[in-house]
């Protein structure tokens, strides 16, 4: 009782306008919803490089909202009203149709393929490679986060079984100090924040990933750098891993719709805007953005779809500079992978121009 009376005191405290608050609907024209990995990766930050160029003060605002990943990006994304789109892992995608969930082509589509974040497996100094880790204990983020499904589906693929912990990054750092556990593994987009700070002299370091033939045709080979951690990688040394496409993807707007329009009115604005993200300001990877790429079995949001096939040269006209440094850059790395020989710059040269070429051929 004496709760009750408290409560019914706090209610009528409060201003009339508030106790009507519930009932007036909230002015949402021209908002849209972002949901978003943590902020120990990157996606936090590119959604708020979309805000800051998609929002006008008037007609347009990009709300981005921390998620916790994976397949629970999915999950909101199909269920939750108000979550508009979500940048999703390529293979979380592929696993749920994998396993059948239920709906999910007829329920989510895609904007773009946006850039590729990497695998990054930190360890402790007496685990030299992959296989020291077999039967220890590796944290994969909270359980549903898409770094569970790539460490699943890639060590299934080098026959290393271990036992996965599921803490969140920042308390799985503090076990692997103490021993707790072995490894950290994380998908995100280099340089990940969660690293920042971390060093070679703490005990910490990146283990490779073995690039045989299964793994590279199921992901993209890349490397880290010293230029990416400084103090976790010698300069000039180089970490084999491999990355992974990060989607935005877009719920199953119902046509005509209020949230169909607000959507429609981000993409006009994102595309139209995209080569102002590859300026110095945004994060750089920005600059492996290509719109126009592909997502095999998946159905581009229609709208998108439209504006790509209406400004074609528009969406294809990029920092050409920066084309041709991912383009070498990843000639280079499959090279690497491959244990092939090393190319000349011509070689490079001729390559990326018929790689131009065929992107030309494509919008047509």
């Amino acid at each position: 009782m004496a709760a009750a009376a408290t409560t019914a005191c706090w209610l009528l405290a409060l201003p009339a306008h508030a106790a009507d608050a519930p009932s007036q609907p909230a002015n949402t024209k021209g908002v849209v919803e972002l949901e978003t990995g943590s902020a120990n990766g990157i996606s936090v930050r590119i959604a708020e490089d979309l805000a800051n160029i998609v929002d006008d003060g008037a007609t347009r605002r990009v709300l981005p909202v921390v998620g916790k990943g994976g397949m629970q990006n999915i999950t909101d994304l199909r269920l939750l009203h108000g979550v508009d789109m979500a940048i999703l892992q390529q293979d979380v995608l592929e696993d749920a149709r994998q396993h059948g969930t239920l709906g999910l082509q007829n329920s989510v589509s895609y904007i773009a393929k946006l850039y590729n974040e990497e695998f990054h497996l930190l360890a402790r100094p007496e685990v030299k490679s992959v296989a020291d880790l077999a039967n220890r204990k590796v944290n994969a983020d909270i359980r549903g986060g898409g770094t569970g499904v790539t460490l699943a589906r890639l060590f299934d693929l080098l026959k290393v079984s271990v036992t996965v912990t599921n803490d969140d990054q920042q308390v799985a750092l503090e076990k692997l100090r103490k021993g707790d556990i072995a490894a950290i593994a994380y998908v995100a987009g280099k340089p990940a924040p969660l690293f920042r700070g971390l060093r070679q002299e703490d005990g910490f370091h990146l283990v490779p990933i073995p690039l045989n033939s299964q793994v590279t045709a199921v992901y993209v080979p890349t490397r880290l750098t010293s230029a990416d951690y400084p103090e976790l990688i010698g300069p000039g040394d180089t970490v084999d891993t491999i990355a992974v496409g990060a989607i935005l993807a877009v719920a199953n707007l119902t046509p005509d719709s209020d949230r169909y329009r607000n959507v429609v009115n981000f993409v006009d604005a994102f595309f139209t805007q995209f080569p102002s993200l590859r300026e110095p300001g945004h994060h750089p990877k920005w600059a492996e953005v290509n719109l126009t790429a592909e997502l095999p079995g998946w159905r581009r949001f229609p709208p998108a779809d439209d504006w790509l096939k209406r400004n074609a040269t528009v969406a294809n006209t990029g920092n050409n500079g920066d084309l041709r440094t991912v383009f070498q850059r990843f000639l280079d790395e499959r090279v690497q992978s491959s244990g092939g020989q090393g190319m000349t710059q011509a070689q490079k040269d001729e390559l990326f121009n018929q790689f131009q070429r065929w992107l030309t051929d494509q919008a047509h």
